[in-house]
């Protein structure tokens, strides 16, 4: 091919190049992207439509809507710290003095003055009162523990009633921790757990039988004396 043909050729691609620019001649390019097929995404571009390797779980592996009598995981984190200082004083001085001057008699159906032979009685007194009292209270609490609790209730609004109990027993040891709370459903987790500080109207009752219960427990002549305090 000589010099002369190469060069018309050259000019005619650079022709149709322009006229393709310019609109005269409609050209498609051909693109292999997914993103920009219209025919693999008719509904918008998705996972599903725009992975090589994307595979739908299972039906049982589906997150599925939490409903009634689900078991949900509460974390127990709760620790408090109270601290109380108190100081009183009182001081009283009192002093009486009083003279009976007159006195009565009945004479003939009448009231009539009673003169004293040994003189009108008197009194005399002095009150010294003197108080002070100091007190210091401090209080640390600390408890930690999971606990499975049933989804007993939905209110209207989409919260959950939660409710859980639990009880161990080791020989004549035992444990009864029960749960109960109100919590929002965006605040499970996808693993369906829970923070106890999420949990609203929460109420947690532990209770503790048993032989070392009963070794540091208040008999119930201490329990009254401590609640009234006789002296």
């Amino acid at each position: 091919m000589s010099r002369v043909r190469l060069q018309n050729i050259a000019v005619e691609i650079m022709a149709l190049v322009l006229a393709t620019g310019a609109g005269t001649c409609p050209a498609h390019a051909q693109d292999g992207s997914l993103f920009l097929q219209p025919s693999q995404a008719p509904q918008g571009l998705t996972l599903k439509t725009s992975s090589f390797v994307f595979r739908e779980l299972p039906p049982e592996a589906r997150p599925r809507e939490l409903q009634e009598q689900d078991i949900v995981t509460v974390l127990v984190d709760f620790r408090s710290r109270f601290l109380s200082q108190g100081d009183a004083e009182s001081r009283k001085t009192a002093s009486l003095s009083a003279v009976l001057a007159d006195w009565l008699k009945i004479d003939s159906g009448a009231l009539k003055p009673a003169t004293q032979s040994d003189g009108d009685p008197t009194i005399n007194g002095t009150l010294n009162s003197q108080y002070r009292a100091e007190s210091d209270v401090e209080l640390s609490d600390s408890l930690t523990f999971r606990i499975a609790a049933k989804i007993v209730d939905i209110r209207p609004n989409g919260n959950l009633v939660i409710e859980g109990h639990q009880e161990i027993r080791n020989n004549e040891e035992r444990w009864r921790i029960s749960i109960t709370g109100v919590v929002r459903r965006e605040a499970i987790q996808a693993d369906r757990t829970v923070s106890s500080d999420a949990i609203a109207e929460l109420r947690i009752d532990k209770e503790e039988l048993g032989q070392v219960r009963d070794g540091y427990a208040r008999g119930w002549f201490s329990k009254w004396y401590d609640r009234y305090k006789p002296f």
